[in-house]
C-alpha cells in the first residue's frame, strides 16, 4: 500500500469507529428514554468533572483551533496569533459568569441563554430576539467546522462539493439520533487523538531545524509579500486591530449558545468552576497549531488547490508516515465533528424554547420538544453550507470573527442580566437591534483584497473596518458599543418617563443555588451522567417514597 492508502485507511477506519461512538452515546449511561429536551438537549444536566471537562474543551477549542488557525498566521502571520490571547483572556470572565448560569438554569429549567434573559427582564419577545441572534451567529461557526473537514477530504483527494456534502452528513448522523452525549463521548475519544497530534507536531518541528530555523525562513518569506499587514512582527496600526479582535473575541466566545449548553449540562457549580478555570491549559495546543503555520510556511507546504484551510491536514501529509497521518486527519476530522454537533444542538435549542413553544407550540410536551430540536439542528446545518456559499472568505478565521460580531449584540441583555436586572427590556431590544444592523451594515460594506489591493469581493469581504493608514477596528465592537449606547440611554429615559419594566422572574438566591439546595431538583439521584429515572433534573419535584420520608438516608457518592 502507498503512503496515501495507509493514511485513507487509517482514517477512515477510526472515523468509522469516533461515528459507532455517536451513535451508541444514545445509550450511554443507559438513559431510560432521550426523548425529551433534557435528555437529548442538555445530557440530563448531569455530566460530572471529567465528561465536563472534554466536553467544554470538545465544544470550545474546535476545528477553528487546528485548522482555521494555522491558515490563518500561514497567511498572515503574527496577526493570526490573536486567538491565544483571547481564549486566555475568557476564562476570568467565564469563571464568574458560568456558575451564575448554572445555577439560574438549573433553578429555572433554562437550557438557553434567551430562556435566561427573557426571565430575567420579563420579555419573551426580548428571549426570542436573543434565540435568533445566536442561531445566526452559530451558522457561521458551524461552517468553520464543516470547512476543516472538508479540507481533510480535499487532502484526501476527494475534489467538488462532495466533501462538503459528507462533513453534513457525518454531523447530522452524529447528532440526529443522540444529541449531546454523542459530542461529550467523542469529546474523551479527541482528547486522547489531540494528545498524539501535539506530540507529533513537536516532533516534527524538532526534526526540521527547530523553531529558530522556522522563524528566520518564516520572515525572509514575509519580507517577499506584497502586503505590508502580513510579517512575525505586527505593524503599528495592526496593533490596534489584533487588539480590538483579542477583545471582541474574549467577549463573545461564552456568548455563544453551545458555550451555555456545555456548562448547563454539568451536574454542580464546583464542576463547572474547575473546567472553567482549568480550560487556558488548552492554549497550549492552541499556540503549538498557531506556530505549524509559520513552520509550513519555512517548509514550503503548498495548499491544496490554494484552499489555505488545507495547511494543516497538508503539513501532516508531507511530514509523517502515512499511519501517523491518518491519525491527525481523524484528529481533525473528530475536532470539527464535536463542536459542530453542540453548535447545532444548541441553536435548536434556542429555537425550540423561545420560539417554537413561546409562540408557535405552548403545550408541547418533551417528546415533541426533543423532536423539534432534532429536525431544527438539521436546518441549522444546512444553513452553515449556505454561510459558506455566500461569504466565501479569503480566511475561514473570518467566519468564527462574523459570527462574533453578532452574538455580541447579546451580552447586555444575557451576561449583563446574570448580574444586574437594572436595565429595561425595551432599551434592550433597541440596543440589541441596533448593535445589529450596524453590524451586519458595516460587515456587508468590507471589501475583500486580492494581492495589490484588487478588489476580489465587494460585500462581507473580513471582520475589521478600516479608519485609513492601516488602522483597523473589529466590527464587532463598533456594534457593541452602539448597542451599549442605546441600551444604557434607553434605560435612563424610560426609568425616567416611568414606563413600566418586565417583571424579574428570579430571585438573588436564583445565581448562587447548589446542589444542595430545595429548588435544585433530584440532581442527588443522578448517577454521573446516569438519570435513575427519565426525564432529566428538572421534569418533576422530587419526593421520597412514604415509607422513607423523615428518614435520613446516606447521600450515595458519585465518581467520574
Amino acid at each position: 500500500m502507498s503512503d496515501r492508502d495507509v493514511e485513507i485507511a487509517v482514517f477512515v477506519l477510526l472515523m468509522t469507529v469516533m461515528m459507532g461512538l455517536g451513535l451508541a452515546a444514545a445509550r450511554w449511561r443507559q438513559p431510560q428514554s432521550i426523548h425529551s429536551l433534557e435528555e437529548w438537549g442538555v445530557g440530563g444536566r448531569a455530566f460530572g468533572s471529567w465528561v465536563t471537562w472534554f466536553l467544554l474543551g470538545g465544544s470550545m477549542y474546535t476545528a477553528y483551533t487546528f485548522v482555521a488557525v494555522p491558515a490563518l498566521t500561514y497567511g498572515v502571520g503574527a496577526l493570526g496569533f490573536f486567538a491565544v490571547p483571547f481564549a486566555i483572556a475568557t476564562t476570568p470572565v467565564a469563571f464568574i459568569l458560568s456558575a451564575r448560569a448554572w445555577s439560574v438554569s438549573h433553578r429555572h429549567g433554562f437550557v438557553t441563554p434567551g430562556e435566561m434573559a427573557g426571565a430575567r427582564f420579563g420579555s419573551p419577545g426580548l428571549a426570542a430576539l436573543v434565540a435568533v441572534t445566536g442561531i445566526v451567529a452559530t451558522m457561521p461557526y458551524v461552517s468553520v467546522q464543516l470547512l476543516s473537514l472538508q479540507a481533510v477530504f480535499k487532502t484526501l483527494g476527494v475534489d467538488g462539493e462532495w466533501p462538503l456534502l459528507v462533513a453534513v452528513g457525518l454531523v447530522s448522523v452524529s447528532t440526529f439520533r443522540s444529541g449531546l452525549r454523542a459530542p461529550a463521548l467523542l469529546s474523551i475519544a479527541k482528547d486522547i487523538l489531540l494528545v498524539w497530534v501535539v506530540v507529533s507536531g513537536v516532533l516534527i518541528v524538532a526534526m526540521s531545524g527547530g523553531w529558530g530555523t522556522t522563524f528566520r525562513r518564516a520572515a525572509e518569506h514575509f519580507a517577499k509579500t506584497p502586503s505590508p499587514a502580513d510579517g512575525l512582527l505586527l505593524s503599528g496600526p495592526g496593533q490596534i486591530g489584533y487588539l480590538t479582535m483579542v477583545v471582541g473575541s474574549a467577549l463573545s466566545i461564552f456568548a455563544y449558545p453551545h458555550a451555555v449548553i456545555a456548562i448547563i449540562a454539568a451536574r454542580d457549580r464546583s464542576t463547572v468552576q474547575r473546567n472553567t478555570a482549568a480550560l487556558p491549559v488548552y492554549c497550549l495546543a492552541l499556540g503549538l497549531m498557531g506556530l505549524l503555520g509559520l513552520f509550513a510556511v519555512a517548509n514550503g507546504v503548498v495548499p491544496v488547490g490554494r484552499d489555505l484551510n488545507t495547511i494543516t491536514p497538508q503539513l501532516f501529509h508531507k511530514l509523517l508516515p502515512g499511519w501517523s497521518a491518518g491519525i491527525a486527519y481523524a484528529t481533525l476530522g473528530v475536532a470539527a465533528l464535536i463542536p459542530a454537533a453542540v453548535m447545532s444542538i444548541a441553536a435548536a435549542n434556542a429555537f425550540t424554547r423561545s420560539i417554537y413553544r413561546q409562540y408557535l407550540r405552548p403545550d408541547a410536551g418533551p417528546a415533541e420538544e426533543a423532536r423539534v430540536s432534532r429536525w431544527a439542528s438539521l436546518v441549522v446545518k444546512f444553513g452553515a453550507v449556505g454561510v459558506i456559499l455566500l461569504l466565501d472568505p479569503a480566511y475561514s478565521a473570518e467566519l468564527q470573527l462574523i459570527g462574533g460580531a453578532v452574538i455580541l449584540q447579546t451580552i447586555p441583555a444575557v451576561m449583563f442580566g446574570l448580574t444586574t436586572a437594572w436595565f429595561h427590556r425595551a432599551a434592550l431590544i433597541a440596543g440589541l437591534v441596533t448593535g445589529l444592523v450596524t453590524a451586519v451594515a458595516m460587515l456587508y460594506r468590507i471589501p475583500q483584497l486580492g494581492p495589490g489591493g484588487v478588489v476580489v469581493k465587494a460585500h462581507f469581504g473580513g471582520s475589521s473596518w478600516s479608519f485609513g493608514d492601516g488602522v483597523m477596528v473589529y466590527v464587532g465592537l463598533i456594534a457593541l458599543l452602539a448597542n451599549l449606547i442605546v441600551s444604557v440611554a434607553g434605560t435612563v429615559l424610560l426609568r425616567f418617563a416611568k414606563v413600566p419594566a418586565g417583571i424579574d422572574r428570579t430571585r438573588p438566591e436564583d445565581y448562587t443555588a447548589d446542589v444542595g439546595d430545595p429548588m435544585v431538583k433530584r440532581l442527588d439521584d443522578l448517577l454521573d451522567g446516569l438519570p435513575r429515572t427519565p426525564g432529566g433534573a428538572h421534569t418533576r419535584p422530587f419526593a421520597p417514597p412514604p415509607h422513607q420520608r423523615g428518614v435520613t438516608t446516606p447521600r450515595r457518592r458519585t465518581r467520574f
